[in-house]
Formats: C-alpha cells, sequence, structure tokens
C-alpha cells in the first residue's frame, strides 16, 4: 500500500471517481464527434463543403481531442457565415430578410436558399435549400456551436488536457500512474473537482448541440428516403 493511501485512506475511493469521471468525459466527447462528423457529411454532400471528416483519437490527450472538435467546429461556423454572405450578396435585401423572419413559411424560405444554391453550385440537390435554412436560423452557429468550443478549450486547458483517451484500456495501477503520478490527497481533490465543474456545463452544452446537428441530418435522412 502506499504512504499515501495510509495517510489518506479515502485516496482509493477518489482514484475510482477520477476513472468513472473520465470515462463520462470521454463518452461525451465521442457522442459529440460523431455528431459533428455526421454534420460534416451533411455539408460537403449538398453544400459544396470540403470539411475533412473527424474521429476521436485515441491514441492522443484529451487536449489533442478538443483541438480536433474545435477545428471541426471552427471550419463549420465559417461555413455557414459563407453560406449567409452568399446569400445576403445574391438576394434582394426583402427576400434575404425573409430568411430571417420567423412569420415567414419555411417552405418559402427554403425555395429561396435553393435558388441561390442552384447558381452557386452549378446544380443543388434538392436538400441544399432546406439545410441552408437549417443552418443559418439555427442555434448551431448562434448559441451551441460558440458554447460548446468555449468549454473544449477550458477543458483542454486544464488540469484534464494531459490526460490520454486510451488510458482506460491499461491495468488499474498503470491507470492510476498515467492520470495521477504520485497520488497526493490534494492532486485527487483536484482532478475531481476539475471533472466534475466541467462536466457538468459540457454534457448540458453537448446536448444542444448535438440536438441542434440532428435536427438538421434527420430532416436530411427523411428527404432522402
Amino acid at each position: 500500500m502506499a504512504l499515501s493511501d495510509l495517510l489518506y485512506p479515502d485516496n482509493q475511493k477518489r482514484r475510482q471517481e477520477v476513472i468513472r469521471l473520465h470515462q463520462e468525459l470521454l463518452d461525451c466527447m465521442l457522442v459529440n464527434f460523431h455528431a459533428t462528423d455526421e454534420l460534416i457529411a451533411v455539408l460537403n454532400a449538398h453544400l459544396g463543403c470540403t470539411i475533412a471528416q473527424i474521429k476521436m483519437e485515441k491514441s492522443g490527450t484529451i487536449k489533442e481531442n478538443c483541438d480536433i472538435i474545435i477545428q471541426a467546429m471552427s471550419e463549420i461556423q465559417r461555413e455557414v457565415w459563407k453560406i449567409d454572405k452568399e446569400m445576403k450578396e445574391m438576394l434582394e435585401p426583402m427576400l434575404y430578410q425573409k430568411l430571417y423572419d420567423i412569420k415567414e413559411p419555411e417552405v418559402e424560405k427554403i425555395a429561396i436558399a435553393h435558388k441561390v444554391f442552384s447558381i452557386v453550385l452549378g446544380e443543388a440537390t434538392s436538400i441544399a435549400g432546406m439545410v441552408a435554412v437549417k443552418l443559418i436560423g439555427s442555434n448551431i452557429i448562434i448559441v451551441a456551436v460558440n458554447k460548446l468550443v468555449t468549454l473544449l478549450a477550458q477543458i483542454g486547458a486544464s488540469v484534464l488536457g494531459g490526460i490520454g483517451i486510451a488510458i482506460l484500456g491499461l491495468g488499474i495501477d498503470v491507470i492510476l500512474q498515467a492520470i495521477l503520478g504520485a497520488v497526493e490527497r490534494d492532486q485527487l481533490l483536484a482532478t475531481v473537482k476539475s471533472y466534475e465543474e466541467h462536466l457538468a456545463e459540457f454534457k448540458a452544452a453537448s446536448e444542444k448541440y448535438q440536438r441542434a446537428i440532428t435536427e438538421v441530418t434527420s430532416m436530411v435522412k427523411c428527404k432522402i428516403k
């Protein structure tokens, strides 16, 4: 038994809590990877984007994987801003305003957007206008992406950032050494606190982000069927 365990008998319980919270964070990040990758596929297929697909790097750290998602989200933001700019430049002011008018029927907004993409892409899919309208008028850009990017940056810069993604595939002794090194009570308490604080906000923001993406991707799947 380690000397720190003799001095602080609750350390073992705290270690197990760190491992549980670590897995919870990874599960949440993995869902965000899948949701982001699915949205990228839709943008590339229907709006002429060329954003690289992403996947979780299991040999990397939490920070490295946070950076991968942040980069992808930033590219998605740039593409949506580009879409909005094209709409504004190509449409009469009155038609452009209709895209943001909550009283305007969505079918009319889609028709307007589709005309623009038929010109921009030469030949747009029937889904292009629907995706464009959903993106420029949804919380994906206004709230969800911005919030999640901020939280991912905070997590990457925190005490959690250097912890490896694949750590839970190792033996228990190796896990504890890799996560905490020479374990002391204060280190354990600080790590648990960091996980709990970041997870609370991260999970809530992730749910909003995933719902926003699901709204777009589900619409596309229904249209294809």
